[in-house]
């Protein structure tokens, strides 16, 4: 049985979220730093971390941390160097605890592409009355390619399938039937998916797989008329050249939550880029949040108290 006597949280819980710890384990010790620059002063004697912060200088100094959980489901900040050699480390992530969100706030933008909404709030900043100047669509006679269809992708492709989309979709570690997917695609099949796409929706973590997958070979094999989303990491699409596609017609429109930087310069071309729409990296913003992780985290409290393998466990090699 492992020893988990204390754990470091560097986000802010509510009193709710330790109360929901305290009353399951109440011999944990749930030591709470909300500025990360003082974690030191709180991990001797810890076994594990909620939240970020963690360094290679920390769990070289402490050598008790045997789990490290990220309050995201992206884990770039986790996996340096010194982390994945250490074998004795568990990483786990809250994925999932967004998905129904996350899916949302595509959809969202989805449907503000078809009806024209970013040219209106535009028109309505100027105070002209006037309609769109591209034609509106229903998405019910459209198709989505969900570029990853992990828990958000599938999230999405269930409530896109609801709307009478025709959904496809990719993942890398099986073929077996999906709920609302019509048609699955392997990685390397990527061009023939989205070649037909009103919609590309791209749900990837940043990996060294993904990291400028979408360039300009990608929007070439796109329709003209197509918008591609992201809601992922901003380094999976290049930038630039996403810009140029723009531009130049090449696909229609971006509705991007994430970008490179972050926050995005206030000088760069892609705010006044035709047909993008951007929105600052809270697509996963819910009052419900933690709600649902502090469930992830008790039932890995528990399995590591029971010697058992950990939910959501990362695969460091694979950086997701």
């Amino acid at each position: 049985m492992a020893e988990i006597n204390k754990i470091v949280v560097t986000v802010e819980w509510e009193q709710k979220h330790i109360d929901r710890l305290n009353e399951e384990f109440p011999d944990l010790e749930i030591a709470m730093c909300a500025d990360q620059s003082r974690i030191s002063e709180h991990l001797p004697g810890a076994q594990g971390i909620i939240g970020r912060g963690l360094n290679a200088s920390f769990i070289e100094e402490f050598q008790d941390i045997v789990w490290a959980h990220s309050p995201g489901a992206g884990v770039d900040a986790f996996l340096f160097p010194e982390m994945i050699e250490r074998d004795d480390i568990t990483v786990t992530n809250n994925s999932g605890v967004h998905a129904s969100t996350i899916a949302e706030h595509l959809l969202g933008m989805m449907l503000s592409f078809a009806r024209g909404f970013p040219e209106m709030v535009h028109n309505q900043a100027k105070h002209v009355w006037k309609r769109p100047s591209t034609d509106v669509v229903e998405l019910g006679y459209q198709t989505v390619a969900v570029v990853g269809l992990g828990d958000i992708g599938h999230a999405l492709a269930i409530r896109a399938k609801a709307l009478g989309m025709y959904v496809v979709g990719s993942r890398r570690r099986s073929n077996d039937p999906m709920e609302g997917v019509d048609q699955l695609y392997s990685p390397d099949q990527l061009h023939e998916m989205i070649a037909h796409a009103d919609h590309v929706a791209i749900t990837l973590p940043s990996t060294p797989r993904t990291r400028g997958l979408f360039g300009t070979a990608e929007f070439a094999a796109m329709k003209n008329s197509a918008v591609i989303y992201n809601i992922g990491r901003g380094d999976i699409i290049n930038q630039d050249e996403l810009i140029d596609a723009l531009n130049n017609g090449v696909i229609a429109g971006a509705g991007l939550d994430v970008t490179t930087p972050e926050p995005l310069n206030e000088d760069s071309a892609l705010w006044d880029t035709p047909g993008v729409f951007i929105t600052p990296h809270f697509s996963g913003s819910t009052p419900y949040y933690w709600d649902r992780g502090i469930e992830i985290v008790a039932e890995n409290i528990r399995r590591l108290r029971n010697d058992e393998p950990l939910f959501n466990v990362v695969d460091k090699q694979e950086g997701y």
